[in-house]
């Protein structure tokens, strides 16, 4: 992808990226964290979070594109190691959304005293069990918090390359007003 109504599709793109990833990495924590959330949420942030896997790699081409028709600058290049660095918040994000989504799933099928399954089905991921609830709640903690950290520092480095140099503090001198 390369422009969408003549403007570069990175920074059409971009946007999706800042608010679908914190957006995600803020359900997988809720839905985690607390069992109510984790009934409404996790199926639906499941669904979100692969998709934001599948946007980041979507936009950082769109990004590299672009790269190549602006100056090359330290805050380009910064930014543009940044970018790369998404993919690899936003994949644990997904992960720990799909385990949790999935937990849920299983703590329906299976009667919550007998993992064993006295109803035949297997079960993986333990749904009844307060310790895997609470690896998986620290790593979605952990996960969310670097994911909202990355984009972040991807976002500043965006922003400083763009502006940087391109603005003044004071106001533009205006003609006569009408």
């Amino acid at each position: 992808m390369t422009t969408v109504s003549g403007l570069p599709a990175h920074i059409l793109l971009v946007h999706a990226i800042v608010v679908l990833l914190p957006l995600s990495a803020l359900l997988l924590v809720l839905s985690a964290l607390w069992p109510a959330a984790r009934a409404k949420l996790a199926g639906p942030n499941a669904i979100l979070a692969a998709l934001v896997v599948i946007l980041v790699p979507i936009t950082t081409d769109a990004g590299e594109w672009l790269e190549r028709r602006v100056a090359s600058t330290p805050l380009v290049r910064t930014h543009t190691e940044l970018g790369d660095t998404a993919l690899w918040v936003a994949i644990p994000v997904a992960v720990l959304a799909l385990l949790v989504w999935w937990r849920r799933r299983e703590s329906l099928r299976t009667p919550a005293a007998d993992t064993a399954n006295a109803t035949g089905r297997r079960t993986f991921l333990a749904p009844a069990s307060t310790a895997v609830t609470v690896a998986l709640s620290a790593l979605a903690v952990v996960a969310a918090g670097a994911a909202v950290y990355d984009v972040y520092r991807i976002g500043d480095s965006g922003a400083q390359a763009t502006w940087q140099g391109q603005y003044s503090s004071t106001p533009a001198p205006r003609g006569p007003e009408r």
